[in-house]
């Protein structure tokens, strides 16, 4: 009788309902929060359900993430091993070789104004950075939450672990891709306060055709003249551009699909629940935390508003030619910020058309991003 009392004494205090706090039961509660907004209202499901799940695992079972050097066996958790891919910068390179597989650089060729307009988008990076030193950050972790203004999730993770900043690893992943799944809830009220009517219907010419030369030559010539200038960003630019040379050079179409589909899901799957698994209820529930998110949000509204302004500028020095709009697809949400930049302007007038205008700025701010986290880690030598 004591053996079966006993058995069934250790199989009920091994459930996880002996072994959780109130924080863990909090966090389950945010990870069935995002799974809803990632599965009912759709934004950016493919990286909220992996990343919700992950916080789910880790919230009710805090070993996955164990590592190896604090297991009683020698064998870290699951997700542990995922997350070094994380740390180490191997996910978001392979992730940037993925979206460069992806990414049309044409209407950026066609139109290269358009960096200016991803160059001012950044500018929400480096005030979240002084805001972030405000705040009582040090340099490196001011540096490494100011990404998220860039409303790029990847390049966020590189830099955080670049800079040893993985204990904010977590918060900075989340709110980051947090903010990027909103862009169609958080720009359009900035976008419109910024700008006129009149503004907003402006009609853009038609950008002129990309020959093959141009680009082939694009990826190669940005490769060359950015990592010369930052080697630093090698890892993400290279990638980037990498992947955008399978896709263009027209040669290598069984790279181009797997570098696109096969080995960008996997990818996002190991990136999404890694980063989910480092929001346990102990590094989440914190002050940090919540200077991180409220910071994010001042970031990636002042990058939107800053391509806006840069817009209107070039608005009035082009004589009327450019509609504002597209500045604010300048953070690198691709191809989310232009949709809504299109979105809006087509709210102003059903028959204007600023998708193809509006990509142009958007990936020169997947380039702009990427930069903008080389030059941290020049500043801070790190190599």
């Amino acid at each position: 009788m004591d053996y079966i009392y006993n058995t069934f004494n250790n199989l009920v205090h091994q459930t996880a309902f002996f072994n959780l706090s109130v924080g863990n039961y909090i966090m389950i509660g945010v990870a069935c929060f995002f799974l809803y907004l990632a599965i009912k209202k759709e934004y950016e499901p493919l990286l909220l359900v992996p990343i919700a799940f992950g916080m789910l695992l880790v919230n009710i079972y805090p070993d996955i993430m164990m590592s190896f050097k604090d297991s009683p066996n020698g064998v870290g958790g699951l997700l542990y091993y995922f997350y070094i891919l994380d740390e180490y910068a191997i996910l978001p390179s392979l992730i940037f070789m993925g979206v460069g597989a992806m990414t049309d650089f044409g209407p950026l060729i066609a139109n290269p104004k358009s960096f200016l307009l991803g160059a001012a988008a950044q500018f929400g990076i480096f005030a979240a950075y002084f805001g972030a030193i405000w705040m009582g950050f040090n340099d490196k972790a001011a540096a490494a939450i100011s990404i998220i203004g860039g409303a790029d999730g990847p390049t966020s993770i590189f830099l955080a672990g670049k800079l040893g900043q993985t204990d904010l690893l977590g918060p900075i992943a989340v709110a980051a891709y947090s903010y990027m799944s909103l862009v169609p809830i958080i720009q359009p009220p900035i976008m419109k306060a910024l700008t006129t009517e009149k503004e907003r219907k402006i009609k853009m010419a038609q950008l002129r055709p990309v020959s093959k030369l141009e680009r082939i030559l694009f990826p190669i010539i940005v490769t060359i003249v950015v990592c010369m200038i930052l080697p630093t960003t090698a890892p993400l630019v290279g990638m980037l551009m990498l992947g955008n040379l399978f896709k263009e050079s027209g040669v290598v179409r069984q790279l181009t699909d797997t570098a696109s589909n096969a080995l960008m899901y996997i990818v996002v799957i190991l990136l999404g629940t890694s980063v989910g698994a480092t929001t346990s209820a102990e590094a989440f529930l914190n002050w940090a935390t919540i200077k991180i998110v409220v910071l994010g949000l001042i970031a990636f509204a002042f990058g939107t508003a800053a391509g806006v302004i840069f817009g209107k500028l070039m608005c009035f020095f082009t004589h009327g030619k450019t509609n504002p709009l597209i500045g604010s697809a300048g953070v690198s949400a691709v191809p989310m910020a232009a949709r809504v930049s299109q979105k809006v302007g087509a709210e102003a007038d059903p028959t204007n058309f600023l998708l193809m205008h509006a990509m142009g700025p958007n990936v020169a701010g997947v380039v702009g991003t990427a930069v903008a986290a080389g030059t941290f880690m020049a500043i801070f030598g790190i190599f």
